[in-house]
């Protein structure tokens, strides 16, 4: 198999993307693991929890609009767990007004994109 540009770079990030849009969801894993990343997905907040606890990923893509728990409860509630400490939450959400920009970073999201989202943006936060 071929090493792709992330991983000759030794830059690949194990990366769980929480989105129940499934055409984005798919586009965004499709890209995302094109550029060398190990992903994983989740439709809802549930899902999530359990993804994020079993996966440990460094970075997550998070909407914040989800069935179930929403994305604002699931940053919460891995950020307050020790194993979390370090991973790093970026909102990726159509809740773009100030207020939800707020809530996000209360939360304990360091970043919060509105959609559409470019997916060459979400490429450019996994390598800084």
């Amino acid at each position: 198999m071929a090493q792709t540009q992330a991983g000759a770079r030794g830059g690949a990030r194990r990366v769980l993307i929480v989105e129940d849009h499934l055409d984005t969801l798919h586009s965004f894993a499709f890209i995302l693991r094109k550029a060398g990343h190990e992903v994983e997905l989740a439709i809802n907040g549930y899902a999530a929890l359990d993804a994020a606890r079993r996966f440990r990923p460094e970075v997550v893509f998070l909407d914040l609009g989800l069935p179930g728990l929403d994305g604002l409860y699931v940053c919460a509630q891995l950020k307050s767990e020790p194993q979390f400490e370090t991973t790093r939450f970026i909102a990726v959400t159509g809740y773009a007004r100030d207020e939800h920009r707020a809530r996000a970073r209360a939360a304990g999201c360091e970043l919060h994109i509105a959609k559409p989202a470019d997916p060459l943006l979400l490429l450019k936060i996994l390598e800084s």
